[in-house]
């Protein structure tokens, strides 16, 4: 966090705080859920979703320094809880209105954080 000290960014995050960065491969899961389309039997045609989630999350994450090539990180720190918020309000631009309904980051198998909006839990 650039508003911490060296040593309160130490303490603080411990081995993540590296000056050069460190790498994750996050695991995200989005939930949706609204009324079934009588027709097709789904919520959200899964071709478009997947589409959704490309523009979202791939596009503007994958392969990335998250706070050198990602503008939003520039002044937020980039926590697992940070990036279900990013990857959130990102979706809730793209899906139709009240679609969205949680998203899930998995940083590792023990640290995964849940995001619904305003709600916020962690495990």
């Amino acid at each position: 966090s650039k508003s911490l000290s060296d040593e309160e960014n130490l303490k603080l995050f411990g081995k993540c705080n590296n000056p050069n960065g460190h790498g994750h491969n996050y695991k995200v899961t989005v939930t949706v859920r609204g009324e079934i389309d009588p027709v097709s039997g789904m919520v959200i045609n899964l071709t478009d979703l997947k589409h959704y989630m490309q523009e979202a999350i791939m596009e503007p994450l994958d392969h990335k320094n998250l706070d050198k090539d990602v503008p939003y990180f520039a002044d937020v720190v980039s926590t697992t809880e940070n990036v279900a918020v990013f990857i959130w309000d990102n979706l809730k631009k793209l899906l139709p209105t009240g679609l969205l309904y949680k998203v899930q980051v998995c940083e590792t198998d023990q640290n995964v954080v849940v995001y619904k909006g305003e709600e916020t839990t962690t495990r």
